[in-house]
């Protein structure tokens, strides 16, 4: 069973009302992707009469994902694909696989991305897919089968113009490849630049898999230059290891930082006089954890939140920084890895207590920029090298967080309202101009 949710039903009253599959929970994803609309509607103008549009995803489809296991039998999964908005352009946004996908998880993350993509200034609406199932548990053909029936059953509205998927939680450039492969073979002809975040002989970009953790880093660099804080000796510590918090780990080490605490689904680690990000990343890639790695103390559960730091980066899930845990952070600046990791209480508790929050939209934008440029030599066929690749990842990024540092002087708002107000009024000009059909 598939069917096509529109969620612009003018017969419904709210978004509270007509998303009434959304567990109304205060601290649920979509909840808070809402709250932050609503700080940002008084900062809209004339706009604001459009603000409805940023609270109702354009399109949720639900599919049924069956496939034959390795042992015979049959199982069902399901798996969810959401575009927010494609006003600006083509739907863009990954595709994750976690036991604990949801549909209201995946409209956030789908509504966040056409934030974010407003806010960097490229030429995408807001997308995002998944499944719910545990990838560790099925074999490597069972993974394939599954990611390829999904894949036909989400073509009927994803492609090169319409939205382009890429990898997120639990995904990779293999399982992109398959995405490619399935959905070439559908149309009849390679369609490359179907997805993003695939393996470079298939198309990828060079620079692509660093692309979110250096954008955590130049982002932080900046947030850091504006309120005084050295990054040399300065103390970071990583909820997160793998693409975003290892990646990020790595350049802030180069940096000079000392990054004195990670933590990952396997446990948590502390050495105060730095970690060897080195020899974590290498033992990561042997255990698939940071679990076991010597040199460094163990760090029990809700300890890592309080941990002496500077600088915290959440790159993990959604909603980790609670407002019980921001009253525990002793850092200066955090620097959203994840999307949506602070909850609104959170964001309050962080402000009164003067501490600078660098947004997702904005901190985490590397992976998609890079997925624009994958995208564009896609087309052109013509690909390049990847110093040219950072070097426009950080053109591009140093302009964003300015124009949005700026904003946020100007209305006097935290960084998350400025990127808010930048990107929404965005993405309402382009409806205004655009106009209703019919």
């Amino acid at each position: 069973m598939k069917y096509v949710t529109n969620t612009n039903d003018s017969r419904l009253a709210s978004a509270q009302e007509h998303l009434s599959y959304i567990d109304p929970a205060a601290d649920s994803p979509w909840q808070t992707y809402l709250a932050q609309v609503d700080r940002v509607a008084p900062y809209l103008g004339p706009l604001a009469r459009w603000a409805e549009t940023l609270r109702r995803p354009k399109r949720a489809l639900i599919v049924d994902v069956p496939i034959e296991m390795d042992d015979g039998s049959v199982r069902h999964f399901e798996g969810f694909r959401v575009q927010h908005n494609l006003s600006r352009g083509p739907g863009k946004g990954g595709v994750r696989y976690h036991p604990e996908v949801t549909l209201e998880e995946v409209m956030a993350l789908s509504a966040w991305m056409t934030v974010k993509n407003a806010a960097v200034g490229l030429p995408y609406g807001g997308a995002k897919g998944g499944i719910r199932v545990d990838p560790a548990q099925l074999s490597r053909k069972e993974l394939e089968r599954m990611t390829r029936r999904y894949t036909s059953e989400i073509g009927i509205i994803i492609g090169p113009q319409q939205d382009i998927p890429a990898p997120d939680v639990n995904t990779n450039p293999q399982v992109m490849a398959w995405m490619m492969d399935t959905y070439s073979m559908n149309i009849g002809g390679t369609a490359t630049g179907v997805v993003t975040g695939k393996p470079i002989q298939l198309g990828g970009s060079l620079g692509r898999v660093k692309a979110t953790g250096r954008g955590v880093f130049v982002t932080g660099r900046e947030a850091a230059r504006r309120i005084g804080l050295k990054l040399d000796g300065a103390r970071v510590a990583v909820q997160g290891f793998g693409n975003v918090g290892g990646v990020a780990a790595e350049l802030f080490a180069e940096a000079g930082a000392k990054v004195v605490a990670v933590q990952d689904h396997t446990g948590g680690l502390h050495h105060a006089d730095g970690l060897d990000v080195a020899r974590l990343s290498a033992h990561v890639q042997e255990a698939h954890g940071i679990a076991g790695f010597r040199d460094a103390d163990l760090l029990g559960g809700d300890d890592f939140w309080a941990v002496d730091c500077d600088i915290l980066i959440p790159a993990a899930l959604e909603g980790q920084l609670t407002e019980s845990r921001a009253r525990r952070t002793t850092a200066k600046m955090v620097l959203e890895g994840a999307n949506g990791p602070t909850l609104p209480a959170a964001d309050d508790v962080l402000q009164s207590r003067g501490i600078l929050v660098v947004p997702d939209v904005i901190c985490n934008a590397g992976g998609v920029t890079v997925s624009y440029f994958e995208w564009v030599q896609d087309f052109s066929s013509f690909f390049w090298s990847e110093d040219e690749i950072n070097a426009r990842l950080e053109k591009i990024l140093v302009g964003a967080f300015a124009a949005i540092w700026d904003t946020a002087e100007k209305l006097k708002v935290p960084l998350r309202t400025a990127a808010f107000a930048v990107a929404c009024e965005r993405v309402l000009e382009a409806r205004v101009e655009r106009g209703l059909y019919p």
